[in-house]
């Protein structure tokens, strides 16, 4: 197949979606289709076979697009949307792959130029604006509304988590609708990983790790605070590993306020090659995330670890993960609390979560298993129906 893909992110960063978008793109290319990408400016530039990138101008005001909906991304989308356009009045493809508010760009155009779309689900726009501004229900409504019609008049759908899937299902009941978990990266399948010095992260007293950006819905207030009751009942270290200066500058100030300072070490952003590296040097991984549907990406790396996995009993996690694979607490500081405690005080039960959680990764979410669903999807799912469109004309 010729496939159009819309990825409305930077890329190539090393972030969650723009990994899957990678993904994506090298599976596709590999399984023999003709891959034209519409993305960003912004990122690394890639060489991929089979594999053409189409980028928005760069303008330097539109640069350091953070997650989440905001202005600059805004703009790049409407940048976006204007190459599409152009692109589907020259080019001849057999199917859009539309990632996230693209899908909306797709739907929009395909009365006038005929192509379907593939709905990729990385998340719900409107659940993420309503999480983050609290819509008013009117203007929520509006935006369910939107989204279903997009369903509705998709070809198929993939999503990255059972939420998304349920989201879709409940939108668009005929639609065929597939899961297509994110992976683990410490296979080295996407980023090879490199044996490098963690001694930053190593220390005599236990280590608590988080690696992710620090946008208030991740949680790292809750860990903080929770980290700062265990403190005084066990000796540990803080290792925070991701964010930005402004974000990590904001919680030295909170972890000084909360008097663990002198225990809480911010590392900053390191390359996803050092991962493996890093997650070596800990002895608990944690996830504190506080809202959102779509499972962290970083999930399956800290499963993948050989390290005990703490995080917190909603959805988010809990759709993917159980009791068997993590210790999972609720969002509140004491219960973080407890679950350091028990993480650190217990570690031939660790190391059993651990292990478990090790195994669920090789039989589940390798990057092998991502290859196969994806490629059984365009090729019994998709396929099929595009050629029942093409004979039902």
């Amino acid at each position: 197949m010729r496939i159009l893909v819309l990825a409305p992110q930077p890329f190539f960063t090393l972030r969650g979606t723009p990994i899957a978008v990678r993904m994506l793109l090298d599976t596709l290319a590999g399984g023999g289709h003709e891959i034209d990408v519409i993305t960003f400016a912004e990122g690394e530039s890639l060489e991929m076979d089979g594999v053409r990138f189409h980028r928005v101008p760069d303008i330097s005001l539109l640069r350091g697009i953070r997650p989440g909906f905001s202005l600059k991304k805004s703009i790049c989308d409407l940048m976006m949307a204007a190459m599409v356009v152009r692109r589907l009045a020259t080019e001849r493809y057999d199917v859009i792959h539309a990632v996230e508010e693209m899908a909306y760009v797709a739907h929009w155009l395909r009365p006038f130029f005929g192509v379907p779309y593939v709905f990729d689900i990385d998340s719900s726009i409107p659940q993420q604006l309503d999480e983050k501004y609290t819509l008013r229900r009117p203007l929520l409504a509006g935006l369910e509304w939107i989204e279903r019609r997009a369903l509705r008049r998709a070809v198929a759908a993939l999503a990255c988590c059972p939420a998304l899937e349920e989201v879709a299902r409940k939108a668009a009941p005929d639609l065929p609708v597939t899961t297509l978990t994110d992976v683990s990266l410490l296979d080295g399948a996407i980023v090879a990983q490199e044996d490098v010095d963690a001694s930053q992260a190593r220390f005599d007293d236990p280590v608590v790790m988080y690696v992710g950006n620090l946008e208030h819905y991740q949680g790292l207030d809750l860990l903080m605070e929770g980290f700062a009751l265990a403190l005084p009942k066990r000796r540990m270290q803080l290792v925070i590993i991701g964010g930005s200066k402004e974000d990590i500058g904001r919680y030295r100030t909170k972890a000084e306020a909360l008097g663990v300072g002198d225990f809480a070490h911010f590392l900053g952003p390191r390359p996803i090659c050092e991962l493996a590296a890093y997650l070596d040097q800990a002895d608990v991984v944690v996830s504190p995330r506080l809202v959102g549907v779509n499972t962290p990406m970083k999930i399956y790396s800290y499963l993948d670890s050989g390290k005990p996995l703490l995080a917190t009993a909603l959805s988010t996690h809990t759709q993917v993960i159980g009791d068997d694979i993590a210790h999972l607490v609720e969002p509140e500081p004491g219960a973080m609390a407890e679950g350091l405690l028990h993480l650190t005080g217990d570690p031939a039960a660790a190391a059993a979560l651990a292990a478990r959680a090790k195994e669920r990764v090789r039989n589940e979410f390798s990057h092998a298993a991502f290859r196969t669903r994806l490629l059984d999807f365009y090729r019994n799912t998709v396929a099929p129906r595009l050629r029942q469109q093409r004979d039902s004309r």
